[in-house]
């Protein structure tokens, strides 16, 4: 399955060095190793549009979550926070080369704080926005592939729409994309599409929505209005695509289920959670003031301390906050997005993250929505793994199965594949992914790492200033 969506055909592929050398029907020569791989499908390596693996790659090269679920291309600085400078991060890791490629995004929320430092909680004023121009401008030519935006996290939400576009408009001149973590996936979802479209109109930059989802009880089973918003978008010229992980529970940071910042209001924090279903749906996961707390629901600790849901959240609020894990999705909206031709596969994950998307995303969509529900045919969600992906990011000689193409390739057992990682053990890998080639070396074999380490920095240094190919859909 060649990552074009195109049916799935019989042929041998040579690996030459790093490269694919021939497709077809050949013998092999007397010297070569040879993979008998009857009964596996072979497919590009899997593309990782959005990974937080940023500081994971420093303690662990090797990605073993990464490779074990066929993902040999991570994009890493989303969700409006990246390593600084870009060329120093990627100079690190040309000295240190990890198990996969890696390409980095500016950050909006860490460019933002290199300006205005502790004082994020207003307005940019003329004299900083200028000079965040600058700095989004020295990362486009260090190596990035555009400006990623977390709008929802302290940082970015004070930040006014003028000053994402001036931001955007910079990363538009050098080919680059807007990826965004919109400024509110709940109640206020169908607005934060609404500014991330203007700002790809504005900014005549072309737009990707992170993770797309709608996150509490007042948006759920809007999905169809959303992809109606998206369709007028891009029939009217806007080039906006999305991605989505496939769970039903988001992971990020406590103080997000109470959007209007007001922590320290019962009322404001009790609304919080009846959005999202209730402090029974709210995993801690991590809680460097309370350790104890991790692994248990808001509901559960509340019992436990004699108190309510709303005294712990503000506690822990107080305390410094919490990661949490919340179950505030439906999966008949993540069903009708992952249908459209635009919206691809990426885990929003990472090494060590406590969440099972974080070793399990590309395999769960092959078991559940490719074999068990038959929501995707194997090679649409191949081509959402690949193909797709890489043509957003311009991504030239990666995510097709082609000669002359690098070798990025996996070789899996579709009647086997399946993730195993879950909520309370989100690091058990997933079984079914035989082998994993990154630039033509073997990183995964038969459930194991190599110890090979052939990833390689992607930058769009060679891409022409102001061009870009709007990706194909078939």
């Amino acid at each position: 399955m060649d990552g074009s969506g195109r049916r799935r055909f019989r042929a041998n592929v040579r690996i030459s060095g790093d490269r694919i050398a021939r497709i077809g029907r050949f013998a092999p020569g007397p010297d070569e190793r040879v993979l008998r791989a009857s009964g596996l499908v072979l497919a590009p390596g899997f593309i990782d549009l959005h990974n937080h693996s940023d500081r994971g790659l420093e303690a662990e090269p090797t990605a073993i979550s990464q490779i074990a679920q066929g993902i040999t291309t991570i994009a890493l600085g989303l969700d409006g926070s990246s390593p600084w400078p870009i060329a120093d991060y990627l100079q690190r890791r040309r000295e240190r080369p990890a198990a996969v490629n890696i390409l980095l995004f500016v950050g909006h929320a860490t460019v933002r704080q290199l300006v205005m430092g502790r004082e994020t909680n207003r307005p940019a004023s003329e004299r900083e926005l200028t000079e965040m121009e600058r700095l989004v401008e020295q990362g486009m030519r260090e190596g990035a592939f555009g400006l990623s935006t977390g709008l929802e996290y302290d940082v970015g939400y004070w930040s006014t729409t003028e000053e994402i576009i001036a931001l955007a408009r910079v990363a538009a001149r050098h080919g680059g994309l807007y990826v965004s973590h919109i400024r509110d996936e709940g109640n206020r979802m169908l607005e934060a599409l609404e500014e991330a479209l203007r700002i790809g109109r504005e900014a005549n930059v072309p737009v990707h929505i992170s993770h797309i989802k709608l996150a509490t009880a007042s948006v759920w089973g809007k999905a169809r209005e959303v992809v109606a918003r998206i369709e007028r978008a891009r029939q009217a010229g806007i080039d906006v695509t999305a991605d989505a992980y496939p769970y039903e529970a988001w992971a990020s940071t406590i103080t997000v289920l109470v959007p209007s910042r007001r922590h320290d209001d019962p009322a404001a924090v009790a609304q919080g959670l009846e959005d999202v279903g209730g402090a029974d749906r709210i995993l801690i996961t991590t809680c460097p003031a309370r350790p104890e707390y991790e692994g248990k629901t808001l509901r559960e600790i509340a019992r436990e301390r004699g108190m309510t849901p709303v005294q712990v959240y503000m506690e822990i609020v107080r305390e410094g906050g919490a990661g949490v894990v919340c179950r505030s999705m439906q999966e008949a909206d993540l069903r009708v997005l992952y249908r459209q031709p635009w919206v691809m596969v990426a885990s929003d994950g990472g090494i060590g993250m406590r969440h099972p998307r974080g070793a399990g995303a590309f395999p769960r969509v092959l078991a559940r929505y490719v074999r068990e529900q038959r929501l995707l045919t194997l090679e649409e969600a191949i081509r959402k793994m690949t193909g797709l992906p890489a043509a957003r990011l311009g991504l030239k000689d990666r995510g097709l199965i082609r000669e002359g193409f690098a070798a990025d390739l996996v070789l899996f057992d579709p009647r086997r594949v399946q993730d195993r990682s879950t909520f309370r053990e989100p690091h058990l890998r997933p079984v079914g992914i035989e082998y994993v080639f990154v630039n033509g070396r073997l990183v995964w074999e038969r459930g194991r790492p190599t110890g090979e380490h052939p990833g390689r920095i992607l930058t769009p240094l060679e891409r022409p200033i102001g061009k870009r190919e709007k990706p194909s859909e078939r």
